[in-house]
């Protein structure tokens, strides 16, 4: 009787993974993205009842908290993205918060002192010439790196080392330690805030286009695969994750619509425009870094699935050696990733220096550690050929929601440092873990 009952319970249990299994393999979704999701709403939910709890209010699961956190995500987010292409070719760059510090004083000094001599005080000029100067300053800083690593054959961890140490030196000597600002209004916008959003009519076009998009990539795949005759997800799999990642997109449509002006920029906004706004709901929407956070990713997505330079830079990253012999300018792709890491950490630096409406020499202080987390948690393998820039992204919101949390239920930073670190080694243990049992 035991036997029978243990047989049936073995056949049962196998036939439940095998329907798991063929539901993955129908649907092709990454098992790293699930585990990562669901530790996402493991911190979420763990956090939120933790306050209810403990403190009597549980502030994480409400769209103010979600809100500021997809603002506060985006700049590392948008580094992380970069930095999955300097792992996976085996490299590491120490030096983008120092990087962030000089470019973001740079940009501040460029429009509260230098500008203003010229174009005049308020000139729309001002903001633009700044980003471009920032951006470019960032590239040619990245490309600098990358030229000592490829051609000078200094290793990386030195040559960005260096950097991390020169660079926020530099930011100090720039202004002499002082704190540059205001910025310029429009310049300030590119940090998020109340203005610096798109609105509830502006989120429900992103959502909308956010939607077509989805389906449409779907339904091209499909016609790609048809074309070349792969073999193609069953219709239902392709059903359910249009539907799901539709379903996610409005969601978070509502939620950032569910965020509301607070009362005092509301008055003030009604006596500069001469408007009763007394009872008046005026949603966020999604925040300007968040949009910059989800064009950058696309457009690195778009370069490591769809461009030879993706290609390029995943067969670095398995065998440098092979990939040298196939033709490959390995030297060349190295200067031009670290050039593109430096762009990447130009535009986190506008959104940090926006974001706090003024440029100081600490600007950035410890980002490249979490960069670095951030990708490592998204899949991004140490030992180079493996990362995703999704992941990376999801990996820079676990970090967020990681400090974030602790910040609101009153942990100091040392606790928090701490965990960070505790959450990095973790992530790379099971990384090694997921290796070898792929091996």
């Amino acid at each position: 009787m035991t036997e029978t009952t243990t047989t049936k319970y073995g056949a049962a249990k196998v036939e439940h993974q095998g329907a798991i299994s063929r539901f993955l393999e129908a649907t092709e979704i990454n098992t790293r993205l699930l585990g990562m999701l669901g530790a996402l709403l493991i911190i979420w939910l763990g956090f939120h009842f933790y306050g209810e709890i403990f403190i009597g209010r549980g502030s994480f699961l409400t769209p103010r908290n979600l809100w500021n956190l997809s603002v506060q995500t985006s700049s590392i987010g948008i580094m992380s993205t970069g930095m999955v292409l300097v792992i996976i070719t085996r490299n590491i760059d120490l030096s983008v918060g120092s990087m962030i510090g000089v470019i973001g004083m740079a940009m501040g000094l460029l429009q509260v002192e230098i500008l203003p001599q010229y174009v005049g005080l308020g000139h729309w000029s001002i903001w633009i010439l700044a980003v471009i100067t920032g951006l470019v300053l960032g590239t040619v800083i990245g490309a600098f790196h990358g030229w000592l690593i490829a051609y000078r054959k200094i290793p990386a961890f030195i040559v960005t080392l260096g950097g991390l140490m020169v660079w926020r030196g530099m930011a100090f000597l720039s202004a002499n330690g002082r704190t540059i600002s205001p910025v310029d209004p429009t310049f300030a916008l590119l940090g998020g805030g109340p203005y610096g959003a798109v609105g509830e009519v502006g989120s429900w076009i992103v959502g909308i286009v956010a939607c077509v998009g989805v389906v449409w990539m779907l339904y091209s795949g499909r016609q790609a695969s048809k074309r070349h005759d792969f073999k193609l997800k069953p219709m239902w799999a392709e059903i359910f994750i249009a539907v799901v990642g539709c379903g996610a997109i409005i969601s978070s449509v509502l939620l950032v619509n569910a965020y509301p002006w607070p009362k005092g920029i509301l008055k003030a906004y009604g006596r500069a425009h001469d408007i009763d706004m007394t009872g008046v709901f005026v949603s966020h929407g999604f925040a300007i870094p968040v949009l910059i956070l989800l064009a950058v990713g696309i457009a690195m997505t778009f370069l490591m699935t769809r461009m030879r330079f993706g290609r390029y830079v995943y067969a670095i990253g398995g065998n440098p050696e092979a990939a040298a012999l196939a033709g490959i300018n390995t030297r060349w792709m190295t200067l031009k990733i670290f050039a593109l890491m430096g762009m990447l950490t130009s535009i986190s630096a506008v959104i940090a220096s926006a974001r706090l409406n003024s440029a100081t020499n600490a600007l950035g202080t410890l980002d490249e550690l979490y960069v670095i987390a951030a990708a490592v948690i998204g899949g991004t393998s140490l030992t180079g050929g493996v990362g995703t820039i999704y992941g990376a992204i999801l990996g820079a919101l676990v970090m967020q929601s990681l400090l974030s949390g602790m910040v609101l239920i009153g942990f100091d930073s040392a606790i928090q440092r701490v965990v960070v670190g505790s959450v990095l080694v973790l992530a790379v243990w099971i990384d090694t873990v997921y290796n070898s049992r792929k091996n």
